[in-house]
């Protein structure tokens, strides 16, 4: 959502208020729709330009609550409208969020594709600016955190507990 509210149009199509399609239908915790009416979570605005801080802090708070799919939107945002030179940085961060999604939802294949994606994003984008701790996330221990993740997917094929299995951005807390 861009922050503009969202009506039900004749025809079954959603749109926003300037005409675009825009899926109106509550969600689950993990991203699930959910039927019209049904109460769902708070969805994660999208298009909303934060600070790079504020970007990491929403996303972690999202992960703890096990909402990878919201903590997703949060990236993606940052993705679409941060710096050119970190758009692979927040790109490769969705992709963990959306993998960690995926393995919650019991989609094992899909999950681990992901999180490997997300590790070999945030893993190339460190070393290839020298900046292995970009706003204060610890991206070598994200990289472990979800080729780890990936494996155990694949081993036991039954989906993780989203809050559970959340990476910790800025490392494990003391």
């Amino acid at each position: 959502m861009t922050g503009t509210s969202e009506t039900r149009q004749a025809g079954g199509r959603d749109r926003d208020t300037e005409g675009r399609a825009r899926n109106a239908r509550p969600r689950d915790g993990l991203g699930r729709p959910l039927p019209y009416g049904a109460d769902g979570v708070e969805r994660q605005p999208e298009g909303v330009v934060r600070g790079p801080e504020e970007t990491v802090a929403e996303a972690q708070a999202l992960l703890d609550a096990g909402r990878p799919f919201h903590a997703h939107e949060v990236f993606e945002d940052a993705w679409k409208s941060g710096p050119q030179d970190e758009r692979g940085l927040w790109r490769g961060l969705a992709q963990l969020a959306v993998g960690l999604t995926h393995a919650a939802r019991g989609n094992a294949t899909g999950g681990a594709r992901l999180l490997r994606r997300g590790a070999g994003a945030i893993e190339e984008w460190a070393s290839g600016t020298g900046r292995p701790r970009p706003y204060g996330m610890e991206l070598a221990e994200l990289t472990i955190w979800a080729r780890e993740l990936a494996a155990v997917v694949e081993r036991d094929g039954e989906p993780v507990d989203a809050a559970v299995s959340a990476p910790r951005l800025r490392g494990r807390v003391a």
